[in-house]
């Protein structure tokens, strides 16, 4: 079962602000799939949920790493598969095994990985204004069954930046 909410952030800093208040829903074991074009603000995203998981440390983009781990009050996984070719390579990475149900997993990209993913997933796409750069239109989509619990949580997190 999928629903979705769409939202609209006015800066970088909205983006993160937005991140933040998802990372209220989010629980050890989640999948939090990305989709956006290059810029649309993926990684800022994650650095605001990372903080509001309790990341101290500057979450930066794992484009050439591919993978980044982080403590928090959650641990954290934050992976990028843009640069992977094949599926093969999403599981030489070791993708299931950050799947063990301890962490919050964050892909960018995740769209392209969709048949590896979990039953049950959060999914973000950010959509770039063509007119405004710094606006970007968000869909978050709940896939699977972990997320109807607390999805009534989750569109009151993101109540104010609900668009019109």
């Amino acid at each position: 079962m999928e629903t979705s909410v769409g939202v609209v952030t006015i800066s970088a800093e909205d983006t993160e602000k937005l991140g933040r208040a998802v990372s209220e829903a989010l629980r050890p074991g989640d999948v939090v799939a990305l989709a956006g074009d290059l810029g649309a603000g993926k990684t800022v995203f994650v650095q605001g949920a990372a903080a509001g998981l309790g990341v101290l440390q500057p979450v930066v983009s794992p484009t050439f790493t591919l993978v980044r781990e982080y403590a928090g009050r959650l641990p954290v996984v934050h992976m990028d598969v843009y640069r992977l070719d094949r599926v093969q390579d999403v599981l030489d990475v070791g993708f299931e095994e950050y799947l063990d149900g301890r962490a919050v997993v964050f892909i960018e990209w995740g769209d392209v990985i969709q048949g590896l993913l979990p039953e049950s997933w959060l999914g973000v796409r950010l959509t770039l204004d063509m007119q405004d750069e710094a606006r970007r239109a968000v869909t978050v989509t709940r896939t699977g069954p972990a997320w109807s619990g607390r999805w009534e949580l989750l569109e009151r997190l993101l109540a104010p930046w609900e668009s019109v």
